[in-house]
């Protein structure tokens, strides 16, 4: 069976992030990856745009993911984007400049999302019927549920969203946290009424804020996908991370062991969300995930070059 080297680009809200594979069959060995941290929606709840120096920092780093794609070898690759370019109202210009760079990118809807997120974590943590998983995004935040086919929901709020609409002090003042953590739980109440009061056997958790909540429970000085992906977080201990993280600034999250640097603004708002759906779903805890959308998307590009 012919292996092939692929890469999957994934262009978020808050972050831009690259996966180079080979892929043979069912199997993928991650060969390398990149992530920039770029903020790329930071201004879109007040201008309705992608910011200038946003928008130059990210056409930077698709430069970056261009040339690395040459030096591997990567035979074909698909580049996706997700909330922030489904709702920009300068994308046309994004899409245009970033085609300039040799990168073509398709904007995803939220179903589809799912259904990559979907397929990015079920060799990993074998996703079955029962299991609901969560993908926090710096846009939107998304839930798949079943088998991962046709039960998707997409509610428009993630860790920027909610900085830029309930903004925190430094370090937060009580009430503050009162009220994102309040809203949190309203809208995740609300978006998930599809879905019902079934017995969910699991709660998966994907991306940025679940992988950072892991490494901090771990003290990683260094991130490592091996051990972070299956990581089990108790509800207890969920809570006593939201409870400290609450009480420190920016400063003093930043240099916790397993805290990315650009990621201690956020780790609230995305630890509030991860509470609100432990209270909704009615489990005891998340199991976290390293692979997810980019995963899935490497599967969907193989599916294409076959």
């Amino acid at each position: 069976m012919r292996t092939m080297r692929l890469a999957a680009i994934d262009i978020g809200t808050n972050t831009a992030r690259m996966l180079v594979a080979d892929l043979s069959g069912k199997r993928l060995r991650p060969v390398e990856r990149f992530q920039f941290i770029l903020g790329m929606g930071r201004h879109l709840r007040d201008t309705g745009k992608i910011g200038d120096k946003e928008f130059r920092n990210s056409i930077e780093v698709l430069r970056i993911f261009r040339r690395e794609m040459g030096r591997l070898h990567v035979e074909s690759y698909r580049a996706c984007g997700t909330a922030c370019l489904r709702e920009a109202g300068n994308r046309d210009l994004f899409l245009a400049a970033a085609e300039k760079e040799g990168i073509g990118i398709d904007v995803i809807e939220p179903s589809e999302e799912g259904r990559l997120v979907w397929d990015g974590i079920r060799d990993s943590l074998a996703g079955r019927p029962g299991d609901i998983v969560m993908d926090i995004g710096g846009g939107s935040t998304e839930f798949t549920a079943g088998a991962g086919a046709g039960e998707s929901i997409s509610l428009p709020v993630g860790v920027v969203v909610l900085s830029s609409l309930l903004p925190l002090s430094d370090p937060p003042r009580a009430w503050e946290w009162k009220a994102l953590s309040y809203y949190a739980a309203r809208r995740i109440q609300d978006g998930t009424v599809k879905f019902g009061n079934r017995r969910n056997r699991r709660l998966i958790g994907t991306a940025g804020t679940f992988t950072t909540l892991a490494a901090l429970e771990r003290g990683m000085n260094r991130y490592d996908p091996d051990r972070i992906n299956g990581a089990r977080l108790s509800r207890n201990k969920v809570r006593r991370w939201m409870e400290r993280l609450a009480h420190m600034t920016d400063r003093q999250r930043l240099r916790l062991r397993g805290m990315e640097k650009g990621r201690e603004r956020y780790i609230l708002p995305g630890i509030s969300l991860i509470w609100a759906a432990i209270e909704r779903f009615g489990v005891d805890g998340v199991t976290v995930s390293d692979a997810g959308l980019l995963e899935g998307i490497i599967r969907s590009t193989g599916r294409r070059s076959a």
